[in-house]
């Protein structure tokens, strides 16, 4: 099969009220997963997931999006489609990061339900029947809740210490130990998209549009094959953007240590002038002054930080690009022709 080469430049504010509804009809679920070097993992993950929404019996999609993969990712997933009618493949032009990957899958998702997942197997597919059974049930967003992780005491940490911290300053409710693998009813998947931001961060964009959200419990398991594909430094990258998009508390923060560094201050001019006039000697030492200064001066640094992460949202978002770029497009064959990608 040929692969429709025509680029295409996606943004993420479609400027729709809603979707409009494709001719035949729409997929009843879709499941979104964003793919980066997971040559190891896709044949079970496809497998697998070919299991579970077969046995459903349901009008079904799977969107492969591959995030400019470097290794035999984008030739295993074309191949796949050749064999799976109900396989949509996604070759973004360049890897744009794990975020911009998942926006690019529901953007082109179809589906009444739209799952989104990874693709390292560590979210089961044996789940979405559980998400689907709930949603049917009458909720709008069904959001996966980690009870266990299997990982190592490290990253287990520094994810339980970012919830955890995330929910208490965050502008928004958002749940502990809930990552991207959810299912949202498309009226859900509709308002994320006319969202205007390009920096997305999903589970906190998921929060702030509301509708009728609950959680599902599972245990999240070890990745089947490879190596983890975010690095520590992607991880805060994530973790800063996901604080500065969704909380104004570090800014507030800023002004509170302002307001004590200058009461510091005024006390300890107090001290010089009392030791002064009073006890006739003043306050000597070149050490204690040059603590002073460092510390007046570190935290100026860390201050013009937090206020430089929000001036770096802010240049990002004024400069309009498009938070991913689609170069191949190839639908599933058992759905409705798109003939272009949803923009």
């Amino acid at each position: 099969m040929e692969r429709d080469s025509k680029p295409m430049t996606t943004a993420l504010n479609s400027g729709n009220s809603a979707s409009p509804e494709p001719p035949g009809g729409r997929p009843e679920i879709s499941v979104v997963i964003p793919l980066y070097n997971e040559q190891e993992n896709i044949q079970e993950l496809h497998s697998r997931l070919g299991k579970v929404l077969g046995a459903l019996h349901i009008p079904y999609e799977i969107v492969f999006v591959n995030d400019g993969s470097r290794d035999q990712t984008p030739a295993l997933i074309d191949d796949l489609q050749a064999t799976d009618p109900h396989l949509t493949v996604v070759h973004l032009s360049r890897n744009f990061g794990h975020q911009a990957a998942v926006n690019a899958g529901i953007d082109q998702a179809l589906g009444r339900a739209v799952v989104v997942m990874d693709g390292d197997l560590q979210d089961p597919p044996e789940a979405i029947p559980h998400l689907l059974a709930t949603w049917r049930s009458g909720w709008d967003v069904v959001y996966a809740v980690r009870k266990n992780r299997k990982e190592g005491p490290f990253k287990k940490l520094a994810y339980f210490g970012f919830y955890r911290i995330l929910n208490a300053i965050s502008d928004q409710n958002i749940p502990l130990d809930s990552g991207d693998f959810c299912l949202m009813d498309r009226r859900v998947v509709d308002t994320l998209k006319r969202l205007p931001e390009r920096v997305r961060f999903v589970r906190g964009l998921r929060t702030f549009v509301g509708f009728r959200q609950t959680g599902y419990s599972y245990d999240r398991e070890a990745r089947a094959a490879g190596s983890p594909k975010y690095s520590f430094s992607a991880l805060v990258r994530l973790a800063v953007d996901g604080l500065v998009s969704f909380s104004s508390y570090p800014l507030r923060l800023v002004t509170y240590f302002g307001i004590f560094t200058g009461m510091a201050a005024l006390v300890l001019i107090g001290w010089v002038f009392y030791a002064t006039i009073v006890g006739h000697n003043g306050p000597r030492g070149w050490a204690s002054l040059a603590a002073i200064i460092l510390t007046i001066g570190s935290a100026q640094l860390i201050c013009l930080g937090i206020i430089g992460e929000y001036i770096r949202l802010i240049f990002l978002e004024s400069k309009g690009r498009p938070t991913y770029i689609i170069g191949q497009y190839r639908p599933a064959r058992s759905l409705p022709k798109n003939p272009e990608p949803h923009s």
